[in-house]
């Protein structure tokens, strides 16, 4: 069964991001990017990894897909009838020559099929959130937390860039 939803998974996910590139609607692009988004994230659950699957769903299928779909809102894009761009055949045989040549080349690695140290039961013991949080708390606190000054800079950033300025109004002297 976790091979059928494998397959399942997979083959949406590529179809939705070829259609995420190749539709010319910038709103059908939005709907081809959440299903891919979806699928990734259904493909996070086959694997045991329910954080990543939630952190998939929230900020991605949540704030940046409705952050997209703000933008497109303010562009206020006038569309075409045409649902594929004129070049769709020649990129299409561009990413199936692409594709090709990265089958080989995953097939030619030394890498694979290499697994990693943990095991499923380790972690499955363990939990995943539990295990994610100890390495973040203790091998990478220092990135961590450079990575929260960076964001409160971008914030701060994104403040001063939206604030208007506003011109002094000048005092008439009106008799009351």
């Amino acid at each position: 069964m976790v091979y059928l939803l494998f397959g399942y998974f997979a083959t949406v996910s590529i179809l939705a991001g070829v259609l995420t590139v190749a539709l010319r609607s910038p709103v059908h692009c939005g709907l081809a990017l959440l299903t891919l988004l979806l699928h990734i994230a259904g493909l996070f659950v086959l694997l045991n990894a329910e954080f990543l699957f939630a952190i998939q769903i929230i900020v991605y299928a949540g704030a940046i897909l409705i952050l997209y779909l703000f933008v497109l809102m303010l562009l206020n894009l006038k569309t075409e009838e045409r649902y594929l761009h004129r070049k769709f055949p020649f990129l299409l045989f561009a990413g199936i020559a692409i594709l090709g040549e990265l089958l080989i080349l995953m097939f030619q690695s030394p890498y694979a099929g290499a697994k990693g140290k943990a095991t499923t039961e380790v972690i499955l013991a363990v939990g995943n959130s539990h295990a994610i949080g100890l390495t973040m708390f203790s091998d990478y606190l220092l990135l961590f937390e450079i990575v929260g000054v960076f964001l409160l800079g971008a914030i701060i950033g994104a403040i001063v860039l939206a604030k208007t300025p506003t011109t002094p109004v000048a005092k008439t002297d009106v008799p009351l």
